[in-house]
């Protein structure tokens, strides 16, 4: 399984309407390096939900529920399905993340204005165990 950060900006689309959607399409994203990293997107993926914007935070789990497809009329682009699986216990900031060592080489951080990015398994543990887990049901 690979891991990936999404982000979305909350206004636009939040972790709660995921949640009450019970899963969308994860499209509308416009940047080559990003659309790579949607095309490389398995099902059964994880993937945090980071909201951009004012919040600045990982604050869900979601999967990949069906690989990538043409996004757009021109076909140029790509989109995912996701779902979500469960909220972090509690929201990691981007500021812990900028602070904690463990996550110095995170995609994210080194480019910070993409949408879509990697995350590898020492960072995705360092996440988790920021976050204090993830909240069962």
């Amino acid at each position: 399984m690979v891991h990936w950060l999404m982000k979305s900006e909350p206004e636009s689309y939040s972790w709660d309407a995921l949640v009450r959607d019970g899963g969308t399409e994860w499209d509308g994203v416009r940047n080559p390096a990003a659309r790579l990293h949607l095309k490389a997107m398995q099902v059964g993926d994880e993937a945090f939900f980071y909201h951009s914007g004012a919040d600045k935070a990982c604050v869900g789990v979601m999967k990949i529920t069906r690989t990538w497809k043409p996004d757009g009329p021109e076909d140029k682009w790509a989109s995912v399905a996701v779902a979500p699986v469960a909220p972090l216990t509690s929201p990691v900031t981007l500021a812990t993340i900028k602070t904690d060592p463990r996550l110095a080489k995170l995609e994210m951080v080194r480019q910070s204005r993409l949408s879509v990015s990697p995350v590898g398994e020492d960072e995705w543990k360092a996440i988790l165990d920021l976050a204090g887990g993830v909240q069962r049901s």
